[in-house]
């Protein structure tokens, strides 16, 4: 260990073991009433909120501390028509033959089809890119490690983040999404990982009757 390369941990904060089971409880509870939302109110949402839950990702744990993610935030108008125009082209293409049977059976359920209003009617598009490499002040590369598990983190601290501010949000992946590259005039070396839909939910919105696995079913105990 070299002398300067690390600092006493001041940030940790105990808690008392009954008071740890209150919070894991109430956060539990609070991330449960968490619902992916397809249909958006046009009401403003204060930038700042944006800023702060990206943030929030930007804390995430990743590889050598690299922090291999890029959030471009969108709101113009006109962009987020352009990014609609060429989610659909590959959404139909998706829907009207490249997706199997099983998989079109599957998101019956869900209400899901080739249209995406949301990608115009959401205030804020944060269209998140996983970056193969960077470049220092020096135009040298910088590699990246762990790329699709640090962005992948990143988000769900992103989604977990605009929950907790009073927000919904919604997931959309199109493939291919090269085209958002293109539209936001983002470096060859990053490559699109998702679409972040965020908003506040829009009057009479509603939204699949699901059900979450139970904790015998997604985790086991040794």
């Amino acid at each position: 260990m070299h002398e300067g390369q690390f600092q006493p941990l001041s940030s940790y904060r105990e808690y008392p073991p009954k008071e740890m089971k209150r919070r894991a409880q109430d956060f539990y509870a609070e991330m449960k009433r968490r619902r992916t939302v397809r249909e958006f109110s046009s009401r403003p949402v204060d930038i700042e909120i944006i800023r702060n839950c990206i943030l929030t990702a930007g804390t995430a744990p990743n590889g050598a501390n690299m922090q291999p993610w890029h959030f471009a935030v969108v709101s113009d108008p006109e962009v987020k028509k352009q990014i609609r125009v060429e989610a659909e082209k590959v959404e139909e293409a998706f829907y009207d033959g490249k997706a199997p049977d099983y998989w079109l059976k599957d998101l019956e359920k869900l209400g899901t089809h080739a249209r995406k209003p949301f990608l115009e009617e959401a205030p804020y598009l944060i269209v998140i890119f996983q970056q193969k490499h960077s470049l220092d002040e020096h135009g040298e590369k910088q590699h990246h490690y762990y790329i699709n598990e640090s962005v992948g983190i990143a988000t769900g601290m992103l989604i977990t983040a605009i929950h907790n501010a009073g927000l919904v949000s919604l997931t959309h992946t199109p493939r291919p999404m090269k085209f958002l590259r293109e539209i936001l005039g983002r470096p060859a070396y990053e490559t699109p990982f998702l679409i972040l839909a965020v908003g506040y939910p829009k009057d009479g919105a509603q939204v699949p009757t699901i059900e979450k696995k139970t904790l015998e079913e997604i985790a086991s105990f040794y």
